[in-house]
């Protein structure tokens, strides 16, 4: 199926009896609810993280330590969603690479932690996770990350939940797909009066 980002921003697409726990490349989108701007503005087509949207970024590059047969690629953050590439490899307990090169705050992309810190939350690494549990963990955390930040340091509220329940996933075939969906994720400030999810695109 071709990957029209338009058309399929916000749906799970899953290939009837594809295992999405086996080695593959994918393309994954979580928007927030009701299309909130919550993570920061973009400015001279460029993604200025606030400190809700640095946290995204931080649980972005954390996912390697939770799920360890995983490599985060290139992401980025934007004021009301957020892209980025998965790797899974063959082999648990590959290199832990988080936040790979190109990956410091341009654009709206972050630095992760280095290795060696305990997990977060306390839980015991997962490998062979598929995809979507791998989302899951992603928007657990920061869902309770963003509440504690609301509490504690005045944050936005959000209403209901963090993020839409459904997320955008999609198997990156071959290098040509690579490239574009790369391409596509660093673009994505630049393209942000365009989007659909922009809430101030009238088009």
């Amino acid at each position: 199926m071709k990957f029209d980002p338009q058309k399929h921003h916000r749906r799970s697409i899953r290939l009837k009896g594809y295992n999405y726990a086996q080695p593959g490349a994918y393309f994954v989108t979580i928007v927030t609810q009701g299309r909130e701007s919550l993570f920061g503005d973009v400015r001279n087509n460029e993604m200025v993280l606030n400190d809700a949207g640095n946290m995204v970024a931080k649980w972005w590059c954390t996912l390697p330590r939770k799920f360890p047969s995983i490599v985060v690629n290139t992401f980025v953050i934007m004021p009301n969603h957020f892209h980025g590439i998965i790797v899974i490899e063959e082999n648990v307990g590959a290199d832990l690479r988080v936040c790979p090169n190109g990956t410091e705050n341009d654009g709206g992309r972050e630095k992760g932690e280095h290795a060696g810190s305990p997990l977060p939350d306390n839980g015991t690494p997962r490998p062979n996770a598929p995809i979507s549990q791998i989302v899951q963990w992603l928007k657990t955390m920061t869902t309770n990350e963003y509440i504690r930040g609301v509490k504690q340091l005045g944050w936005t509220t959000f209403l209901g939940k963090l993020w839409q329940r459904n997320h955008y996933e999609h198997i990156i075939r071959d290098d040509a797909d690579w490239d574009r969906i790369q391409r596509y994720i660093e673009a994505n400030p630049a393209m942000w009066a365009d989007d659909q999810e922009n809430p101030g695109n009238t088009r």
